[in-house]
């Protein structure tokens, strides 16, 4: 039966196709997940180009009734001194958040420059708990949502992100760097997901052709599953991954790949989306 499959090979050939296969599906892996990576990181820095062009400048003028000019929550409130505060503070440190994030993933810097990668580490983790506990704050304390039911979503975010941010921290602290490389993979996702919650919002819209499924409040069926979806699916997305690591599998591995290049087809459509139809028309 073996020499009907493989008719030109001998048992030394025939022997090495799994470890071969093994070794294109480890390749593919990595290769979708990078691609994944060149795409996000492209979306970010444009998120971060937005928030400096549109709520930097105008409070850099002392224009602070301009952060109202995108229409969303109400950002600036009269007279509302703490609560303006930790609004701008909250949005300006996303850029911190992401610059810090991705300043994180590159391999070369933390092997080159161990003392760069510690240092952002922490600003990140400082960085990450403020945001989470002022966006809980904003959420529930001044009532910076539409409609109720969005403020859900997001206070599950903001638990996640200090549920991973603490992981990373406590795991790099014991030295444990297999598991802190997974956990900050999870807190770099879970820090995102406003990010991941604009990018669905228009990859949505583009391949329906229309907001179907959603409304003004952002509390239409599609709205609430796409701002659960803005974390759950990365991060399960990510766990898949890890298995895709630790399979001996090939098949495991190129499905993997496959749902990787899928979501970075997905992720690509929505930075698309996000930029010209979101952000350009506010710069």
């Amino acid at each position: 039966m073996s020499d009907v499959i493989y008719p030109s090979r001998d048992a030394s050939q025939r022997a090495s196709l799994p470890a071969q296969g093994f070794r294109s599906s480890q390749h593919w892996v990595r290769r979708s997940a990078r691609s994944w990576l060149a795409v996000a990181a492209l979306g970010q820095l444009a998120f971060v180009l937005f928030i400096l062009a549109f709520y930097g400048v105008r409070t850099a003028v002392g224009d602070y009734a301009g952060w109202d000019d995108k229409p969303h929550i109400e950002a600036y409130t009269n007279g509302d001194f703490i609560g303006n505060l930790l609004y701008i503070s909250h949005v300006l440190m996303a850029v911190i958040i992401t610059l810090g994030g991705l300043h994180q993933l590159v391999p070369a810097i933390r092997t080159r420059w161990p003392v760069s990668h510690r240092l952002v580490g922490r600003v990140f983790v400082i960085t990450a708990y403020f945001m989470a506990f002022s966006g809980l704050w904003l959420t529930w304390v001044r009532g910076s949502y539409l409609v109720p039911e969005s403020a859900i979503p997001t206070t599950v975010n903001a638990l996640l992100i200090i549920w991973c941010v603490t992981a990373a921290w406590f795991t790099a602290m014991r030295r444990s760097f297999a598991s802190h490389r997974r956990w900050a993979l999870r807190a770099f996702l879970a820090a995102n997901g406003v990010w991941f919650f604009r990018i669905g919002i228009m990859a949505w819209v583009l391949i329906n052709q229309g907001p179907r499924g959603m409304n003004a409040t952002l509390s239409g069926p599609a709205d609430f599953a796409l701002s659960i979806g803005s974390y759950t699916i990365p991060l399960l997305l990510l766990e898949l991954y890890f298995l895709a690591q630790a399979s001996s599998a090939p098949w495991f591995r190129r499905l993997t790949s496959t749902m990787l290049f899928s979501a970075t087809a997905v992720t690509a459509l929505g930075v698309f989306g996000t930029v010209v139809f979101m952000w350009l028309p506010h710069v």
